[in-house]
């Protein structure tokens, strides 16, 4: 058994480099365990997927896993800074290096199926989606419930996580929530290769069904430390989906209010959303990623794109801001106009200085990043079940939400009392934006409700132009190299 769990290590690491297209086509060499052993041998050893699991974590943040050496491909929280970037509330305000300024905030790549940037976040994204397969596949399938407990919580993280590539697949490559429109191919066992774009409807139903199951799964699991999903990660995904939909509110209201009531997380108090989003122990935070000098990660990640004191492009020369206008909507007293620099120069104008920060505060200081990411905050149940209520009819329960959160943030909530109809869910909207700046939520408020974006004038592009959720301009192309090597596709969305 022992040289059973070397050769099981090999190939769940192997296993891992699986992606779309045709490499993933490539043959396992033939020396080591076939996928039926490896799953018979997970029925008596959780351990065995322990590894794969693990591996499918490591790589979310890992650099490189959207197919290229781009600095930044750095895993799905460099795709949070494409969003941010194409909803118009994050400014590249200063752009010496080049990295996102023609194919992000000029709109080339998701104009141009030829561009690099269409394939990463594709790649990537069905890169977790296969190698979750391969887990659910070697627990026994789709429709198995494992009988060892500690396999039921592998299944439930594997169907977590696969939902989650999916729904951020539905949100990058299909400009609006049409449940008729072909968008992508399903892939839900390793088997599955090269498959046709199916409805917006079946890919809902999978995630759906992933992650209701999910729930069930993880019911009980008491994950190690805050880098694993459990079943309130699986509740906000789940809310995130539905209320992508636009049709189920109460369900949305529902699922946020149990990992409010049920999660032990409480808000992010006045000090803390001013303390440098750094640390994964954080009470406010639900799921992210406690990132140690082991992870090797440097200046290629989302800190060395973004953080003024870590050895960065941000203090380099490639400086994000939080766009003019939506500053200027930040009232005086509210704690979070301080997470950004007020107008000193050009270089520092309104970067997150005192939101994102190594805690050493060394301008270019941090070179093997320690601090770590944030994936998911309760503040966004807050929100999004505001903003549900809302959109039910039931401002009562919307404002009760919002306020529940600006307590935290303003000395008085009671403007929050006056709002009703468009003005409350406006409020919502413009509140969500604020408070989640730069975490890669923006882009899935503006396609939720339907927004405008209008850039300010700290932009380098597109200043003032209004640009509506659905244009083709802030949803990428299915990329080239799927086109030419999936027989089963040859159309854009």
């Amino acid at each position: 058994m022992k040289n059973s769990n070397i050769k099981l290590s090999v190939i769940a690491s192997l296993l891992l480099l699986a992606g779309c297209g045709k490499d993933f086509l490539d043959e396992q060499p033939s020396e080591f365990l076939t996928q039926e052993q490896v799953g018979e041998a997970a029925s008596v050893n959780p351990a065995v997927i322990e590894g794969t699991i693990s591996g499918i974590y490591s790589t979310m943040f890992a650099t490189q896993s959207g197919g290229t050496t781009n600095h930044d491909d750095f895993g799905h929280k460099g795709y949070d800074i494409y969003g941010d970037m194409l909803s118009g509330d994050m400014a590249l305000s200063v752009s010496t290096y080049g990295w996102y300024r023609a194919d992000i905030t000029e709109f080339q790549s998701t104009q141009d199926f030829t561009r690099t940037r269409n394939y990463m976040p594709w790649r990537f994204y069905y890169r977790v989606i296969r190698s979750a397969n391969l887990v659910i596949d070697a627990l026994g399938g789709n429709e198995t419930v494992p009988e060892i407990e500690e396999n039921k919580y592998l299944m439930g993280q594997a169907k977590t996580l696969r939902a989650h590539a999916y729904f951020y697949l539905t949100q990058y490559f299909a400009n609006s929530y049409d449940p008729s429109a072909e968008i992508l191919p399903i892939y839900d066992s390793p088997d599955d290769l090269n498959g046709p774009k199916v409805t917006t409807a079946e890919i809902y139903a999978l995630m759906e069904k992933d992650l209701n199951e999910s729930i069930s799964l993880l019911d009980g699991f008491s994950r190690s430390s805050k880098g694993q999903v459990d079943k309130t990660v699986a509740q906000a995904i789940l809310a995130y989906v539905l209320a992508s939909k636009g049709d189920s509110h109460e369900e949305v209201m529902d699922l946020t209010a149990n990992v409010i009531n049920n999660g032990g997380y409480t808000l992010m108090n006045s000090e803390e959303v001013l303390g440098g989003f750094n640390d994964l122990n954080t009470s406010g935070w639900i799921w992210g990623v406690d990132l140690t000098v082991d992870a090797g990660l440097g200046l290629v990640s989302w800190w060395g794109q973004m953080d003024l004191f870590t050895y960065s492009y941000a203090w380099a020369g490639d400086a994000k801001a939080i766009d003019s206008d939506l500053y200027a909507a930040i009232p005086e007293d509210d704690v979070r106009k301080q997470q950004f620099a007020e107008p000193i120069g050009e270089y520092t104008d309104l970067m997150p200085l005192n939101k994102f920060y190594h805690p050493d505060r060394v301008i270019g200081g941090q070179a093997n990043i320690t601090t770590d990411y944030v994936y998911l905050r309760v503040a966004e149940m807050y929100l999004l079940h505001a903003e549900a209520a809302a959109k039910a009819g039931d401002a009562g329960a919307a404002r009760t939400m919002l306020k529940g959160l600006l307590a935290e943030r303003l000395p008085s909530t009671a403007y929050v009392d006056g709002l009703s109809g468009q003005a409350l869910l406006d409020e919502i909207y413009l509140q969500t934006r604020i408070e989640l700046w730069g975490e890669g939520k923006s882009y899935l408020s503006l396609k939720r409700n339907q927004g405008t974006v209008v850039r300010g004038d700290n932009h380098l592009s597109n200043v003032g132009v209004p640009i509506n959720y659905d244009d083709e301009r802030l949803t990428f192309e299915i990329p080239q190299s799927e086109i030419q090597n999936n027989p089963n596709i040859s159309t854009q969305n």
